[in-house]
């Protein structure tokens, strides 16, 4: 088919000079309104302002007195008051965090959480080992380890068994968890008695607690003389590890990634790293973490990169209120 040829009368084409005279006249008639503001988005439209993520300091309850933290699984931390014991629920994604769990009015000290949504709570000078639930804060077990000069204070899960430190009594405490992870009746739990080159003395004694890169023994540091221990969780004999003449003082809570030891020295404001010989029994300074954050430091958890650490602030209240915080730094 032929196409039909138009029968329209073309225009003549348009000078430039007039075309973009016209374009000025438009704009300059715009302007007023771009800048009042009249075609921008309205306020409700505008883009939110959200804080950025993952915030390097995270704002606790004033008064609140933290002592451990544990992380995951996920973004999550919990850290226990050792005002009365209650749990507060952090997310570390937004630092936004609420209490889930009401305490006994006892203090809540180390912490451990574990991957069916637990957590294992040292009861300090209560002499009790608390578990619970993670998500809801229901209490799911209560156990009386001591009685007398006590304080429970730090926790670590093995496969099949949760262990906890006395700072005042030379004994370990040793919950052992059934398939599936099933708590312990009362009756099963038992103390494991400190030998060897173990030597109590007047302070605090057994404080963080860790296992060894082959997970065959268990890692006990001395805040008192600045050892680290090497236990074998059969016998409880203790070797000192050998860590080439540096003392871990004041040494608090405990982590191990791999063969890297984190040891939170709490008032000296610094986290000693050591790497370990595969057996534990050897270990060397590498590097040492320090923050103008810092405030008395007590233990430490890790997510990603990142380290987190509540500064206890010990000695440190102002009554009648105490801020208090967890402090972010890379591992």
């Amino acid at each position: 088919m032929t196409p039909r040829r138009s029968t329209l009368v073309r225009s003549a084409p348009r000078r430039p000079g007039v075309r973009r005279g016209v374009l000025a006249t438009v704009l300059g008639l715009l302007a007023p309104v771009l800048t009042t503001g009249l075609l921008a988005p309205a306020p409700s439209q505008a883009r939110p302002h959200h804080p950025a993520p993952f915030p390097a300091r995270i704002a606790l309850p004033d008064n609140f007195a933290p002592e451990g933290i544990a992380i995951g699984p996920g973004p999550r931390a919990w850290l226990g008051s050792r005002v009365d014991g209650d749990i507060y629920q952090v997310d570390l994604r937004t630092g936004e965090g609420r209490t889930i769990s009401q305490g006994p009015g006892t203090p809540s000290i180390g912490l451990k959480s574990d991957r069916r949504g637990r957590l294992f709570v040292a009861g300090g000078p209560s002499g009790t080992a608390r578990v619970v639930d993670a998500r809801s804060g229901r209490l799911l077990a209560d156990y009386q380890l001591a009685a007398g000069p006590t304080f429970v204070n730090d926790v670590v899960l093995t496969r099949r068994t949760a262990w906890f430190t006395d700072s005042q009594q030379p004994v370990l405490y040793r919950l052992p968890l059934g398939r599936g992870g099933e708590l312990p009746s009362t009756s099963a739990v038992r103390p494991l008695r400190l030998s060897g080159d173990w030597v109590q003395v007047p302070g605090t004694n057994a404080n963080g607690i860790a296992t060894t890169p082959d997970g065959r023994a268990l890692l006990v540091v001395n805040s008192t003389n600045g050892l680290l221990y090497r236990v074998d969780p059969a016998t409880g004999d203790a070797v000192a590890v050998d860590l080439e003449g540096y003392s871990v003082v004041n040494g608090d809570g405990l982590l191990r990634v791999g063969r890297i030891l984190y040891v939170v020295q709490n008032r000296l404001d610094q986290v000693a790293v050591l790497r370990l010989d595969r057996s534990g029994t050897r270990g060397t300074l590498v590097d040492t973490i320090t923050s103008g954050d810092f405030d008395v430091p007590s233990t430490v958890a890790a997510f990603g990169r990142w380290l987190y650490l509540p500064s206890a602030r010990f000695g440190r209240e102002t009554p009648p209120v105490t801020e208090y915080w967890v402090t972010r730094v890379p591992r």
